[in-house]
Order: structure tokens, then sequence, then C-alpha cells
């Protein structure tokens, strides 16, 4: 079963989570198997001095018992550097892992987008002349994987408003933009 995790940070724990970063490669090192995808979200650009705002994480784990410990046992969830956790089921639409992304891991303006959904399923297919950039999509399902409660994408786009038009705007109750990078040790 696929899930999506949503880290989002505290305000002012930075100092926290760069103190713990090597903890936290370390637990997800040790999940390196089912990870479909990972990577932080930035207020910015994700330059040096840019904070994070959060950490994504899509992993392929037996149950939804194993996606809760997975989202809760995480060191920087655990010493208090995330305000709150958005964990969903997911659908891979793609059926490939980030690593798989053509596009490589720079390059181009890369962001997460979260259309939290409002009522009847939508954006179930791969958007059409989006494929190239997409580096992750699929439906955020209810835990037992029937009701579709919106849409996940990471991709390389132009802009953030390029970014969230790869939804169909009126079918969510709101959409989110992040800027974010791909995530994992240095190479």
């Amino acid at each position: 079963m696929e899930f999506f995790c949503y880290h989002r940070d505290r305000p002012g724990s930075m100092a926290l989570r760069d103190e713990l970063l090597e903890e936290h490669w370390s637990y997800m090192d040790r999940h390196a198997a089912e990870m479909i995808a990972r990577g932080p979200t930035f207020a910015g650009d994700g330059g040096d001095d840019d904070p994070a705002t959060g950490s994504v994480h899509i992993a392929d784990l037996p149950d939804s018992a194993a996606a809760r410990a997975f989202a809760f046992d995480e060191p920087n969830y655990q010493a208090g550097v995330y305000r709150d956790v958005l964990l969903r089921r997911w659908r891979n639409t793609l059926g490939r892992t980030m690593w798989d992304f053509s596009g490589g891991r720079t390059g181009g303006n890369r962001y997460l987008v979260l259309g939290l959904g409002a009522g009847q399923a939508a954006d179930l297919a791969v958007p059409a002349g989006v494929d190239e950039d997409l580096i992750a999509y699929g439906p955020l399902l209810s835990d037992d994987g029937a009701a579709w409660l919106g849409t996940a994408a990471l991709l390389r786009a132009r802009d953030a408003d390029a970014a969230r038009a790869i939804l169909t705007q009126d079918r969510y109750a709101d959409i989110e933009v992040h800027n974010w990078a791909f995530g994992g040790r240095p190479a």
C-alpha cells in the first residue's frame, strides 16, 4: 500500500531540524527500499539560507499501522520539529519512483502541489502535456482506499502558478503549492 506523508515544520524549529539531520537520514535509510519519493519543502527556492517548512515522504508500506509508525516514529516528529502530519493512502499513478524521473535531481523549479478534495473525485488521470515534468502524482485516499480526498503531485514547473495549474482549480476546497527539493543524503 502506498502512503503520502507530509510533516509540516513547527515555526522556529530549524535549529532542531539541523541538529537531527543525521538521525533523520539514518531513519529514512532504513526505509530506502519502500521510498517512492522524499524531500523537504521550503519557504523560498530552497537555497542554503532558506528555512525548511516540511518534509514529504511517499512510501510503499505493508498497511496503515506501518504507515502510522513510519510517520510518528520519525526522529524529527519525536523531537517536536513538526507541528502536524498529513498521512493519507496514495496511489502511484506514474508507477515509478522519483529516482526514475528523467529530469534528475536538479534543474528547474520543483514543487509539491496538494489539492485537498471537496466532493467528487478529480484529476485521477495523469494531466496531459506535463508528464515529462511530473516526478510523482496520484490521488490522496481514505484509510481504506475507497474515498478520494484530494491529489498530491511533485513536479518541475516554470513557477508556482504553473504548478498549481496542473489541478482542476474548482474541484478542490484548497490547493497548496510548496517549493520542494529532492531529498536524501547528498550524492
